[in-house]
């Protein structure tokens, strides 16, 4: 394998530091060829089915991707807005609040990915490298830790990093669901719910 080579690096160059926030993804549109693409690479993960790969292959082409492309068409239809996706849409603006908390710190870059989908982790990474990484800290906006999910992320990191000549330093968060200010901000929006519906 060649390793990809790394943007001309030049020592007056601050070093980036890159918050990857990366979320389950979305098909690209409401269609059943969309769907098709997405429940492919989704549903062909293997850490997402577990089952004996010739197996998991005849199921997934045989059946899976013959017949559940039409029926979540339709369901993705249902929930599709003007502006695409409401997943993609609300991890847009997570990113972009959380990239206007870190604002003051210039060397700081807070980037969106989706694990199945655009924009997908080795786009991503790429424009984060371009731009001067040297450190990365992976958040999968998943509260607690799965193998289908979380894992499934970091499989994805290491993947497109494992091409690359310089890799950066990595930290990958692996859950949260405890942290106070997780459970904090998750009781402000059951009581601001609650104050404006009952």
């Amino acid at each position: 394998m060649r390793f990809q080579g790394s943007p001309d690096y030049r020592h007056d160059q601050p070093d980036l530091t890159g918050v990857l926030l990366v979320n389950l993804g979305t098909p690209d549109a409401p269609t059943p060829a969309a769907l098709r693409r997405y429940l492919g690479q989704f549903l062909g993960d293997r850490r997402v089915i577990e089952l004996p790969r010739w197996l998991h292959l005849l199921l997934l082409h045989g059946i899976i991707l013959r017949t559940r492309p039409y029926r979540s068409a339709r369901n993705y239809a249902q929930i599709w807005t003007d502006q695409g996706s409401p997943l993609l849409i609300h991890s847009q603006a997570l990113a972009e609040r959380v990239g206007a908390e870190l604002a003051s710190d210039p060397q700081v870059a807070v980037a969106l990915a989706m694990r199945y989908g655009e924009p997908s982790i080795p786009a991503v990474l790429e424009q984060l490298r371009a731009r001067g990484l040297r450190r990365l800290l992976v958040v999968p906006l998943y509260p607690q830790y799965s193998a289908t999910t979380t894992a499934s992320v970091y499989d994805a990191v290491f993947d497109a990093l494992g091409r690359w000549r310089y890799i950066p330093e990595l930290r990958m968060v692996g859950e949260y669901f405890s942290d106070p200010a997780y459970i904090d901000a998750v009781v402000a929006r059951i009581a601001a719910h609650r104050a404006e519906h009952g």
